[in-house]
């Protein structure tokens, strides 16, 4: 099987409520994971785009996150309205989607909102 094109990694990471930095999973659901794998399969585009739980990332304060890889694009306040459209414009259409996108000078700035 060729590598993937895109690897998609969803923060699902769970925190007590009220914690300052937040969380992007506070349900613990992984409904927007979920909501990318069925946009992927959707889309004809298994097995070369893969859409996995992550771990915390590390960008609390900016989420729900989302990180594809190997193009490095940094996505923050991610919704479940926004997947079509990062599966459409981004990983079918190559582009960048400016309102989500996290600048690379707001990445491992904890406390920050960006």
């Amino acid at each position: 099987m060729p590598k993937f094109t895109h690897h998609v990694f969803v923060c699902c990471n769970q925190r007590e409520p009220g914690n300052t930095r937040g969380c992007c999973d506070p349900a613990g659901s992984e409904a927007l994971r979920s909501a990318f794998k069925k946009e992927i399969e959707a889309r004809g585009l298994k097995p070369l785009v893969r859409a996995n739980a992550a771990g915390c990332l590390d960008q609390c304060e900016l989420g729900p996150c989302v990180v594809i890889y190997p193009q490095e694009i940094w996505y923050g306040g991610v919704q479940m309205a926004d997947v079509p459209r990062i599966v459409e414009q981004t990983l079918i259409g190559g582009q960048v989607i400016p309102e989500l996108l996290i600048p690379d000078d707001a990445l491992n700035t904890k406390g920050k909102k960006k």
